[in-house]
């Protein structure tokens, strides 16, 4: 249920009216190529995991296969993706609770729903697991009763409303209205809605028999990317039109909720947005304090954050992650628009980057296992081709996104982030031979 849970987000019910509006009815190819990515991303991750259970995940391998440095930088680009993810989603809750209650102001909300996770998560890795089991439990049911409700309607078989058909798909400006290159951009912004899914990676080392159930969370990822992404997306640009004002201001799933009369559209859908923000906030917690944790089990970060608390949780870790959504949705509210925005930017490509840096970890510690004769009991595909094919999909991307206009500014700010972290490995690598050489002396 946590690798259920973490590809389905307020990015599908809401966010999804942004690709749609940006690529039209060929908003479908788009998820249709990401969903493939992250398929393939997500094999390539379970064979490693398989191979080798860790809390740090993709860190720990980038560090074995490519070198310390690699594993620094991910793990803190992972970490600063998930502690910025924490205040967005805790903000967002807030903002549908102030709506519903107008008397007690929206930063006590968010302050509460962190405090709230970050207390749970606190005391047992089970309550984090619980959480996310019944979050995960409502969007599923949420997902497949708008499957059924939207499949009636283009059935042409739904009592309230008379509304039938694919015709949507083109016959506002034909099914690519955008033109074809637009697909390559909604890849751009459907790659953030599939983020999340390599978590199941993360919380497998805190489980029994990981290994057995990394493989089989891995080989349920395509039907899980058929079913929530393109199956609900398709009735949505079958049954409203991808240039419908309405879209963008009230989300997708709404909008076909309007249209078919669902009656208490907007509530049913603030309720499911609010279990979805809370818990991709919920998970963002669990995973950025379990990098945190590994990085400091490395070495690679302040030791306090290697402690364990009796019921096995890095609680000092999870503190400081806390602490760091904290003092985000503090810099929103005092600065609104502004600061928060910019570090916000900063998150552009990390995505990419650790999709790049997966696929380069598991290129060579498959052919190191090769080499060495080591049976691997979970496979990529197709090896090498196939992860050859995803590192240069990725590097088209990225390309893509410095020559594009539109965001080359967030491919600048992730990669300037990425250059100060380097900059402190390098540094505190260059510190380290020193101080040897000193004590050597």
């Amino acid at each position: 249920m946590i690798s259920i849970a973490g590809i389905i987000g307020a990015g599908l019910f809401i966010g999804s009216s942004n690709a749609i509006a940006a690529a039209g009815p060929a908003i479908l190819v788009s998820y249709a190529l990401t969903g493939l990515l992250v398929l393939l991303v997500m094999r390539m991750l379970g064979e490693l995991a398989v191979a080798n259970p860790d809390s740090g995940s993709f860190s720990t391998y980038a560090s074995q296969a490519i070198g310390p440095w690699a594993g620094f930088t991910i793990g803190w680009l992972y970490w600063w993706f998930w502690v910025l993810i924490i205040p967005v989603e805790a903000i967002a809750g807030a903002d549908i609770l102030h709506a519903w209650f107008p008397d007690v102001p929206a930063w006590l909300f968010a302050f509460l729903i962190m405090a709230l996770l970050a207390g749970s998560n606190l005391v047992s890795v089970k309550n984090f697991g619980e959480f996310e089991f019944w979050f995960a439990l409502v969007k599923v049911l949420a997902i497949a009763a708008f499957i059924v409700v939207a499949g009636l309607a283009v059935a042409g078989v739904w009592p309230l409303a008379e509304v039938s058909g694919v015709s949507h798909l083109w016959a506002d400006g034909g099914f690519a209205p955008n033109g074809w290159g637009a697909v390559l951009g909604g890849v751009l912004i459907t790659i953030f809605c599939f983020f999340g899914a390599e978590v199941v990676t993360i919380a497998a080392g805190e489980t029994d028999n990981p290994k057995h159930k990394i493989r089989r969370a891995t080989n349920l990822v395509v039907y899980r990317i058929a079913i929530f992404y393109l199956a609900s997306i398709f009735l949505v640009v079958s049954l409203v039109a991808w240039n419908d004002p309405a879209l963008k201001s009230v989300g997708s799933f709404q909008r076909v909720l309007e249209v078919l009369n669902v009656p208490g559209a907007k509530l049913v859908v603030d309720i499911v947005v609010l279990v979805a923000v809370t818990s991709c906030m919920n998970s963002g917690l669990y995973t950025a304090s379990r990098m945190l944790y590994s990085l400091g089990a490395r070495g690679e970060a302040l030791p306090i954050t290697r402690q364990v608390s009796r019921t096995g949780v890095p609680f000092v870790a999870v503190v400081f992650s806390t602490l760091a959504g904290f003092a985000g949705c503090v810099v929103n509210y005092w600065f609104p628009g502004q600061v928060f925005s910019f570090l916000l930017s900063t998150t552009g490509s990390i995505a990419l980057l650790v999709y790049l840096v997966i696929a380069v970890s598991q290129l060579r510690m498959r052919a190191r296992a090769e080499r060495e004769g080591v049976e691997l009991g979970f496979k990529m595909w197709l090896f090498p081709w196939l992860t050859w094919l995803v590192i240069a999909a990725i590097l088209l991307v990225l390309g893509y996104m410095l020559a594009s206009e539109a965001y080359r500014y967030q491919a600048s700010m992730t990669a300037g982030v990425t250059v100060f972290i380097l900059l402190v490995c390098f540094t505190r690598q260059r510190r380290s031979r020193w101080m040897q050489a000193m004590m050597q002396r």
